[in-house]
């Protein structure tokens, strides 16, 4: 499959996933109507409303703020500087991205920010330390893959929407605990049973949504960095040098988790683990790296053991 083809199977799965996000708003608002009355569902349904554009407007610096991210100069990280550069000239971006650090050992790296324009990339102390100047330059790319393909905006509107989603949900279950709201049109048990389930069905759906989302958009990323710096065995060593390294992040945040080049969350242990990588926000790194070496014709060593099993 080409590049281009690659893009509209993307966009198609995504329109798809979008909609099932508007299906599953749909349908809590619904559960709070059959509830709650139409009174205290507009309430709720306002403050989700609310919650939802300030978190899109303030995403971008809400994520540096729990990353620990702080804006950096050219002086401060040359060759990261000039990494970002190169990426963002070959995106076709008509601005640079603004550089952020991050004081942490763990090697990992991600772009957030609603448009092109104010999109930033943020990278780890530890990634600096770890990767070669070509590798970095696959991974900076990467990121600019990203940016590129308006991959910031749509990850920023599904963690928005997961957390409108959740945040409604809870204010269901809070309502139900303390009695208030109940719907006296017509005092429908049935009611009851529809809150809950929608308590704890639609919340899982939206993380399911939202981690099949980014899954797919990791691919097409890959390829766009493989096309835009010609070496997709940069790339690729890179992703081998991530998986192989087992320090995690300080500042480990799920609702964010997805944005990263690698999935900070190295729980291969319990719920996660016993159910197959059905929660994670990444696909496995060992097939990520397969599709770069089909791509450029090289082979790398299968990633360490360990570190396989934390990625699947």
């Amino acid at each position: 499959m080409t590049l281009q083809q690659q893009i509209r199977s993307a966009r198609l799965r995504t329109l798809v996933v979008l909609v099932l996000f508007f299906v599953l708003m749909a349908l809590i608002v619904a559960a709070i109507r059959v509830a709650f009355g139409s009174s205290w569902g507009l309430v709720m349904l306002m403050v989700a409303i609310g919650y939802g554009i300030f978190g899109y407007v303030a995403a971008g610096s809400i994520v540096a703020a729990t990353a620990g991210a702080h804006k950096i100069e050219k002086a401060d990280a040359p060759e990261l500087f000039n990494s970002v550069e190169n990426a963002a000239i070959a995106a076709g971006l008509t601005k640079t991205p603004d550089i952020y650090i991050i004081d942490d050992p763990a090697p990992n790296a991600f772009a957030a920010g609603r448009t092109p324009d104010k999109a930033y990339v943020a990278a780890t102390t530890g990634i600096l330390q770890l990767l070669d100047k070509r590798e970095l330059e696959g991974v900076m790319a990467h990121e600019m893959a990203h940016v590129r393909n308006r991959d910031v905006r749509l990850m920023t509107l599904a963690a928005v929407m997961v957390g409108v989603i959740t945040m409604v949900a809870d204010m269901l279950m809070w309502s139900i605990f303390l009695g208030g709201g109940r719907n006296s049109e017509n005092n429908n048990p049935l009611g009851a049973i529809i809150a809950i389930a929608a308590i704890i069905l639609a919340p899982i759906g939206a993380a399911l949504l939202q981690m099949s989302l980014s899954r797919r958009r990791e691919y097409l990323a890959d390829a766009t960095a493989a096309e835009l710096t010609g070496d997709p065995e940069g790339l690729a060593r890179a992703l081998w040098k991530l998986g192989s390294d087992q320090r995690p992040l300080r500042k480990v945040n799920r609702a964010t988790a997805h944005m990263w080049i690698e999935s900070p969350l190295r729980d291969n242990h319990g719920l996660r683990s016993g159910l197959s990588g059905l929660f994670d926000t990444h696909p496995p790194l060992q097939e990520r790296i397969a599709r770069l070496e089909e791509m450029g014709g090289f082979t790398l060593p299968p990633v360490p053991k360990g570190a396989a099993e934390a990625e699947a």
